[in-house]
């Protein structure tokens, strides 16, 4: 028996390769198994090889893995990419119409008629259902696992749709066991859950369309856009119900002051985009600043400069989100790490951005946006809401002076907010510098009492910026952010077994940064800062904010595809041995 498999299906665009990656997955997960994947996509609609890759569990799993047990070779080219990655006693099956069976050094090569089957069965339509068939019958798993999925997704067409893929499936598992039996295929069992619990299945950008609803936003105006998209498209369903509204952009800087609009009057607002998008939002950005409007931007990383890589990984917009703009403004940046943080991080970014009147943003990455985890029972009572510093119509009515001081100079930095239309609360909001009623004043002294209140406000947050599993005092200390979490916990685990004491802090604030990353630095012997971006972005970061004068290693990937944990182990290992440590 094994505790977990990795399952591949590849082939070209547009022949499936999503919809059965996710039957697959989501099977699965509705038996207590957890579930991590990841998507090889390219950038166009159809053609263009593809694959979509699902590691099962009966433990957590944030990280892929680097080796597949089995593959579903709808084409040559998913075998020529994939006979590298192939486990020990693996099994590729493939299309064709001539069966066959070949042994290779790392696994077998079965030829399998998925195509004449299918035909046979009702069309070549229902050839992946083959294919998901014969995958359970070689992890042990039962020919019913897909029925709850294929009644769900096709009841809406009939009997006989419902009909022609449960028997497809069947047929599927009813000749992989053939060759199992007789044909000398071993095969070693998917051990079974201890708790049959059924999980949900969510990507990230969901995750943070739920948590946004769930913190009380009810306006979102974005820009349609590679890996932010489905941001909108979830909220679009969701936030009507409500009442709520969802207006997509004509452009990315429309998306921007539209929801500064919303939020100036009193709704919690969002935009979502990626890199480039970002870009063209920054101007706007600085008017959020310097209006103290809270906003929430979520902004998904993908590989660029310019067009770049739209549908790959990278983690290369760090320094954009923290210093983006002309001139100084406070600002916010989470940094979600798992699907289900981002759920509970999005909805507390609008508490942060009310309670400090400043924008927050939510740094995703396609890795985080896209791919499926399994997710726990959301806690709704964890959420809470915080609206700062935001006046009652009765108390802004109190106002006694001509203008209210939207603006006013508090101990904390902090001033009093009042939305348009309440008696008492009229004021001047614009983006040149202002007095404390919002008038426009370029005088110095008022412009240095001005941006000490911006830009000292944040001075008063405390929570925690990292996460940390590990003891100060160790042999290596591993950082990273985002959804590296995965593969650098299993890293982790792996240079324990060496003997190594190793700690791994993982940032989720990167502004204001956590400077009691300090202790753990200094009293590490070696410190790795793993991250997917070329100039070490966040290991600058840290060298700046902690100062330590201390060496840090970094460890970057920049080509697109998200980090293996062979070759974080080997850099690791070999940083380690040159130094004779």
């Amino acid at each position: 028996m094994r505790n977990e498999i990795v399952w591949k299906v590849g082939g070209q665009q547009g022949e499936g390769i999503d919809s059965t990656g996710e039957i697959f997955a989501l099977a699965l997960a509705r038996k207590g198994y957890y579930i991590a994947s990841n998507k090889h996509f390219a950038s166009r609609i159809k053609g263009g090889y593809t694959h979509y890759q699902i590691r099962v569990s009966t433990d957590p799993v944030y990280y892929h893995g680097d080796y597949t047990d089995i593959l579903l070779a709808l084409d040559q080219e998913t075998i020529d990419n994939n006979v590298d990655v192939m486990s020990e006693n693996s099994i590729i099956l493939r299309d064709g119409n001539e069966e066959s069976i070949e042994v290779k050094s790392r696994g077998t090569v079965i030829t399998f008629p998925l195509t004449k089957m299918a035909e046979a069965i009702g069309g070549k339509i229902v050839r992946n259902m083959v294919s998901l068939g014969a995958s359970a019958a070689f992890y042990g798993l039962n020919e019913d696992l897909f029925d709850s999925i294929i009644e769900d997704r096709f009841n809406k067409k009939g009997d006989e749709m419902v009909n022609m893929n449960k028997n497809a499936v069947r047929a599927g598992f009813a000749k992989a066991t053939e060759y199992i039996d007789n044909k000398n295929i071993s095969i070693t069992p998917l051990m079974k859950p201890e708790l049959e619990t059924r999980r949900s299945l969510m990507i990230g950008n969901e995750a943070v369309g739920f948590g946004a609803l769930a913190g009380g936003c009810r306006f979102l105006s974005a820009y349609p856009i590679t890996p932010a998209s489905e941001v909108m498209e979830w909220l679009k369903k969701e936030l009507p119900a409500v009442g709520g509204t969802v207006v997509q952009a004509e452009d990315e800087i429309a998306g921007i002051t539209m929801a500064i609009g919303a939020a100036y009057s009193g709704v919690r607002a969002m935009t979502s985009t990626s890199g480039p998008g970002l870009s063209l939002k920054t101007e706007a950005l600085g008017l959020a600043g310097i209006s103290e409007t809270p906003i929430v931007i979520m902004n998904s990383q993908r590989g660029g400069p310019g067009t770049g890589l739209p549908t790959k990984f990278e983690q290369s917009d760090l320094n954009t989100m923290i210093n983006a703009g002309h001139g100084e403004i406070a600002r916010i940046v989470l940094a979600p790490s798992t699907v289900e943080e981002a759920f509970y991080m999005t909805a507390q970014a609008f508490n942060y951005a009310e309670q400090y009147q400043v924008p927050v943003i939510i740094a995703m990455d396609l890795s985080l946006s896209l791919f499926i985890q399994t997710v726990n029972k959301l806690d709704f009572n964890k959420i809470t809401i915080n609206r700062g510093k935001l006046l009652s119509d009765a108390e802004v009515e109190k106002n006694e002076e001509r203008f209210f001081l939207r603006y006013g100079f508090s101990e904390d930095g902090i001033s009093n907010r009042s939305i348009p239309g309440q008696k008492g609360g009229v004021h001047t909001a614009n983006s040149n510098e202002h007095r404390e009623s919002g008038h426009i004043d370029e005088d110095p002294v008022i412009r240095i009492k001005m941006m000490q209140k911006r830009l000292g406000k944040l001075a008063a947050l405390k929570d925690p910026g990292f996460d940390v599993l590990g003891e100060k005092e160790n042999d290596v200390l591993l950082v990273g952010f985002g959804s590296t979490i995965g593969v650098i916990q299993e890293a982790q685990k792996e240079l324990e077994k060496s003997g190594l004491k190793v700690a791994h802090a993982h940032i989720k604030r990167l502004t204001p940064f956590d400077t009691s990353l300090t202790d753990y630095i200094v009293k590490s012997k070696n410190v790795f800062v793993i991250e997917n971006n070329y100039t070490g972005q966040l290991r600058r970061l840290i060298q700046m904010e902690c100062n330590t004068g201390k060496e840090l290693v970094g460890i970057n990937r920049y080509d697109g595809n998200p980090f293996t944990l062979k070759e974080i182990l080997e850099q690791i290992n070999g940083t380690l041995s040159k130094e004779g440590k």
